[in-house]
């Protein structure tokens, strides 16, 4: 499907697929958006020094940019293992066009930025010292046939219900569940009633938080 950049209200461009009139990102601010759901109410709330974070999906790779940049903050042994899957890869002149490195004051987070696209594909890559980085291009589905550790954090970013209502029903949700170890955070910017629903069915505590810009409410999810 036809992609094209749009910039956002906080400066940061995200893509934005015609046929489906929907944005990558939220058009209120991409890197607000990202920071507020995946790391404020996020990895920020995970206290291990050894972390697995599995995201739905890679995108733009802005939520592991984000990620990074926060890890560059942390004691020097900390680790983390981000596992993503994107089963429709952006190319590599819209990571150009993107250009999110330039929106850190990191000099580095533009090299980083590159590095992430360019790793392999189910290839482990350590993209900066003990931040290990692993894409699959896959669909979400096929989480059941990867071979992941327990995962402490989930980044449920997939795109919205309305045009794929089925990333937010019971099935997905299960197998994510099934890959997260118990005290596990599942995060996402989604507020649906039906999603917290399914969440809690499947022996989450649910938890509405403020959303970031333009959105009143957001969820986080700790498997019981």
């Amino acid at each position: 499907m036809k992609r094209e950049i749009k910039t956002t209200s906080d400066g940061s461009k995200t893509l934005y697929i015609n046929e489906l009139n929907e944005n990558y990102h939220s058009h209120h601010g991409a890197l607000q958006e990202a920071k507020h759901v995946f790391i404020d109410n996020g990895l920020n709330l995970i206290k291990d020094c050894d972390i697995n974070i599995l995201e739905l999906g890679f995108g733009t790779g802005l939520n592991v940019l984000v990620s990074i940049d926060e890890f560059l903050k942390t004691d020097k042994n900390h680790k983390i293992h981000y596992f993503t899957l994107e089963k429709y890869p952006i190319n590599i002149d819209e990571v150009t066009e993107l250009n999110y490195g330039s929106l850190f004051s990191k000099n580095e987070m533009s090299e980083i930025f590159l590095k992430i696209h360019n790793a392999h594909w189910s290839k482990k890559t350590e993209i900066w010292p003990n931040f290990f980085l692993t894409k699959y291009q896959a669909d979400f589905f096929e989480l059941k046939n990867l071979d992941l550790p327990k995962i402490d954090l989930v980044y449920f970013d997939c795109f919205g219900a309305r045009v794929q209502p089925d990333l937010w029903e019971k099935p997905l949700f299960e197998l994510v569940a099934d890959t997260m170890k118990s005290g596990g955070l599942l995060t996402t910017y989604s507020s649906k009633g039906s999603v917290r629903r399914i969440l809690t069915a499947l022996n989450f505590k649910v938890e509405k938080k403020s959303g970031p810009p333009g959105k009143r409410e957001m969820i986080n999810a700790i498997k019981n």
